[in-house]
């Protein structure tokens, strides 16, 4: 059985209607439309509020930015001062600020060399496969099946893909036929790219035998459709791959980057990538993102030689705005008096423990998978090592209903089988509590699994 809804959400679904006579589905990023479709107001902390008047403690954190909670103070306070200074995006000439966060960034990045700052995740992995492209001379990209890299044309596929698209056979130790998530890409531009899976060298070697490849781009853990982590030895079988073939190695931190650690996914595994974007966490959800890797592909901007030289431009880059946030950020999770990933730690592993409990308890096969305050339950006996044992071992109907049923309640995760929650550093031993209150009493009313 299901649990009867609470809510309605009037003025959402007004909102919604009205919106969708002037924007396109009714929102700017049509990847913010689920069911229920609610429209929020505020946010503070670990908490937001809808216009019908609902509080939600939240973990999806706007896909996973808030990793200080929604209007962190000392953020905010940043942002205003920069204003205050008369701080504008001036076009023309550097700024003092761009280069302390570079020197901030690079700090928190041992194994980075340079870095370049964007708006948007989609403009960095863009960036990172040119740059890619400049350096060997070559043109095919290889794809992470479930990896998701971006919109634009190049890493636009093979992400959440139905397994009958795929072949309706596991490809193992061989290349996926491509999905593209958009229609638009040029088919030209979709010769170029090789999906496989995640976790299977065998894979990478058979294509990278068979093409030039110029680049291959992966989350070092995937955190678009949940939280898989890479095997032993994988990442370094990556690196060792691409120094025998040519290519470049791209690691999307995006979403991993600065939730998973101070220094990334790549600080944990020790393993390095030639180049490594980032966004999201880092500015505490104000719009910046960065391209930082190995000095000799960077400088490829710079270049004297213009056949290989690599076009930097954005009006929008390192605006003083989103530069103080990220600035205020970055000093505070690397603030060691403050300790805010060993809170994170202590908040995610409570959540854990007490979610396993309950499952148990209930008799609901589930494997939890988190690395630091990134999470995800799965309804399956097993941790997924890939897209494929996702698609075919968890049970998407009913994660869409325990989803609906705790958004009902008061806890926000993403209505959307598989995605992500995050905590931050703004929830409390209380909201965990709550909210391992709402999961028993949701538990209670769902259909047993047995």
């Amino acid at each position: 059985m299901t649990i009867k809804a609470i809510h309605t959400y009037p003025r959402s679904r007004e909102i919604l209607e009205r919106n969708s006579r002037l924007i396109p589905g009714g929102l700017a990023s049509v990847n913010r439309k689920a069911d229920p479709c609610i429209a929020f107001s505020r946010a503070l902390g670990s908490r937001m509020w809808d216009v019908d008047g609902n509080e939600y403690i939240d973990y999806h954190a706007g896909f996973a930015p808030y990793i200080l909670g929604h209007n962190d103070p000392d953020v905010n306070e940043a942002v205003s001062r920069a204003m205050a200074a008369g701080r504008s995006n001036f076009g023309t000439g550097p700024t003092e600020d761009e280069g302390a966060l570079a020197e901030l960034f690079l700090a928190c990045l041992p194994m980075a060399d340079k870095v370049q700052f964007f708006n948007t995740g989609s403009e960095a992995t863009a960036h990172a496969i040119r740059v890619a492209r400049a350096a060997t001379g070559r043109d095919h990209v290889l794809l992470v099946q479930g990896s998701y890299n971006g919109h634009h044309n190049t890493v636009a596929a093979n992400v959440m893909t139905p397994v009958d698209a795929l072949g309706g056979n596991q490809i193992a130790g061989g290349e996926y036929p491509v999905v593209p998530i958009t229609a638009g890409t040029p088919q030209c531009e979709l010769d170029l790219m090789h999906p496989v899976e995640f976790n299977d060298l065998d894979a990478v070697e058979q294509v990278a035998k068979k093409h030039e490849i110029a680049v291959m781009i992966t989350e070092p853990a995937l955190q678009n459709v949940g939280v898989v982590k890479p095997n032993l030895g994988y990442l370094e079988g990556l690196r060792a791959l691409a120094d025998h073939h040519g290519f470049l190695l791209v690691f999307d931190e995006v979403k991993t980057g600065f939730r998973a650690g101070i220094g990334g996914y790549q600080g944990i595994s020790k393993v390095c990538p030639d180049l490594s974007t980032f966004g999201k966490a880092f500015a505490n959800g104000f719009p910046i993102a960065a391209l930082a890797g190995k000095r000799e592909f960077l400088d490829l901007a710079v270049t004297d030689d213009p056949a290989r030289r690599v076009l930097i431009a954005g009006t929008y880059n390192c605006h003083p705005v989103p530069v103080a946030a990220a600035t205020a950020c970055l000093t505070k999770l690397g603030d060691p008096a403050l300790d805010l990933y060993g809170h994170l730690e202590t908040l995610a592993e409570r959540l854990e423990k007490g979610q396993k409990a309950i499952f148990h308890d209930h008799g609901v096969p589930t494997s939890i998978v988190r690395q630091g305050s990134a999470h995800c339950v799965y309804f399956m006996d097993h941790a997924p090592s890939n897209w494929w044992e996702i698609a075919t071992g968890h049970d998407m109907t009913f994660d869409a209903e325990y989803r609906a049923a705790l958004i009902e309640r008061g806890i926000y995760n993403f209505p959307l089988a598989t995605k992500q929650g995050s905590i931050s550093c703004a929830h409390s031993v209380e909201d965990i509590d709550r909210t391992l209150d709402v999961i028993r009493e949701v538990m209670a009313g769902l259909e047993s699994k047995t």
